[in-house]
């Protein structure tokens, strides 16, 4: 990387200027501070003021682990800093970060494909407007997308630096990985990624000893420092959960709920049998609890049968009385979903998943702007409408980029390690009930990279 530095300064500090320049309109123009935010900023100001890692309530501050101390602790050292609930600086630095991340992903498409193509990867993620939109969220994803770029910079050097019985890199790997643990659970996918790769190169060189190859052991053990040095992180956190709430809890709660809250599981995976796009998510899944359910908002797709819909629309009356989900509720939410996974399991467990995956990747992504979210309809205010069609169209070109590149583009054969990533995310994601675009965003890197393999130079046969 210091050789592209090198060569190409002021190719890299024009980027660096126009990502800076982005990445200032979205924090100036469409800042976005969200209940979320203001869920870790509560436990940030409660660890610096009162030392308790917890959740404001009317007399006291109570213990939680509903939120990984990631964010938090970054949260702290910013407030610690430049004051209380600064929050400008807050989405200033995730602004630097970003920019780092640009340098990472460049290295990568230089270790994997080519220089040009790392000059090619730094101006995409530089001009990137989904990254750069996330940057103005005072939430996790920037720092995210930063340490899985750096967790998979780190792994390519590592493979390329088996043969020379290096393991440093594996110990760096480990640890930006514990850090995206560390921000969010799914950061976890991560490390199965990594370690299943690992695992399959161990597995194809036992079968093919006579090949050239990484030595088993040394597969071993580079898979083996990765598990140990990313658990490790996690090793204060849950040492604290259990003196402080009695309870072993190395991550935190799928559904960021408190030790011994009630769970709506039943209503869970009523939703998992239609939801589809993110427009559910607000409309239903988020409304819940506190908010009137408009049955009319459902899609076709949510019923099986003139009766169902009856027996559904029924069903959100007695919710809308109590503007909760009870368990008698939710006991019913519960018959009404395995009813529906009796009737087409096939759509349950393989066309819905697939319809939730295609829709976190290809939405125009604007659910944190102005934007209607239900764009499709054509009745949003003009200069919204005409930014959502772009943002889609932008989309679109990454993907289309990322989809092409492989075949123009040569690479180093641990490009397999991306694509394993990216699928067993895809996969993931589409077991959730709330499929919102940016849980994607993680993957951006690999899809420059991809992209970025599209502009690689043209191979020239050398003269004779």
């Amino acid at each position: 990387m210091r050789e592209l530095l090198r060569k190409h300064s002021r190719f890299l500090l024009i980027a660096t200027i126009a990502a800076v320049a982005l990445r200032l309109l979205f924090i100036f123009r469409f800042p976005g501070v969200t209940s979320d935010s203001f869920v870790y900023g509560d436990i940030a100001k409660n660890w610096l003021q009162h030392g308790i890692y917890g959740l404001s309530g009317v007399n006291e501050v109570s213990p939680t682990y509903i939120r990984l101390p990631g964010y938090p602790a970054f949260l702290a050292a910013v407030f610690a800093i430049f004051g209380m609930e600064h929050y400008r600086a807050v989405l200033v630095l995730q602004m630097f970060i970003d920019i780092g991340t640009c340098f990472f992903i460049a290295d990568l498409a230089r270790r994997l494909i080519s220089p040009r193509a790392a000059r090619v990867a730094f101006l995409l993620t530089a001009l990137c407007p989904f990254l750069a939109n996330y940057v103005a969220n005072a939430l996790t994803e920037t720092l995210e997308v930063f340490f899985t770029a750096l967790a998979l910079d780190f792994a390519i050097v590592g493979l390329d630096a088996l043969r020379a019985s290096s393991m440093k890199p594996w110990v760096g790997c480990g640890l930006a990985i514990g850090a995206a643990i560390l921000l969010r659970p799914d950061g976890g996918l991560l490390l199965f990624s990594l370690e299943a790769y690992l695992f399959v190169l161990l597995v194809r060189g036992w079968k093919n000893k006579t090949q050239a190859g990484p030595p088993i052991s040394l597969l071993f053990k580079a898979g083996l420092i990765l598990l140990v040095v990313s658990l490790v992180t996690l090793v204060p956190w849950t040492v604290r959960n259990l003196h402080t709430l009695h309870e072993f809890q190395p991550l935190a709660p799928r559904y960021a709920n408190e030790e011994n809250a009630f769970v709506p599981m039943g209503f869970n995976r009523w939703m998992r049998t239609w939801i589809v796009d993110y427009a559910s998510v607000e409309d239903i899944y988020w409304a819940v609890p506190g908010n009137v359910l408009d049955a009319g908002k459902l899609p076709s797709r949510a019923f099986d049968s003139p009766e169902q819909r009856e027996q559904t629309t029924q069903l959100l009356e007695n919710y809308n009385d109590a503007l909760h989900v009870t368990p008698d509720i939710d006991t019913r939410f519960a018959a009404l979903a395995a009813e529906r996974v009796r009737h087409s399991p096939f759509r349950y467990y393989l066309v819905l998943p697939l319809m939730r995956i295609a829709d976190m990747w290809l939405r125009p992504r604007t659910e944190t702007l102005p934007s209607d979210t239900r764009w499709w309809d054509f009745d949003d205010d003009p200069r919204w409408l005409a930014l959502t069609i772009s943002l889609g169209i932008v989309n679109l070109l990454y993907l289309g980029a990322a989809f092409a590149g492989p075949l123009r583009g040569q690479f180093s054969p641990h490009i397999g390690l991306l694509l394993t990533f990216v699928m067993l995310r895809s996969l993931f994601l589409g077991t959730l009930e709330n499929p919102e675009p940016r849980y994607t965003l993680e993957c951006y890197p690999v899809v420059i990279v991809l992209a970025a393999a599209l502009f690689r130079e043209k191979y020239r046969a050398p003269k004779s």
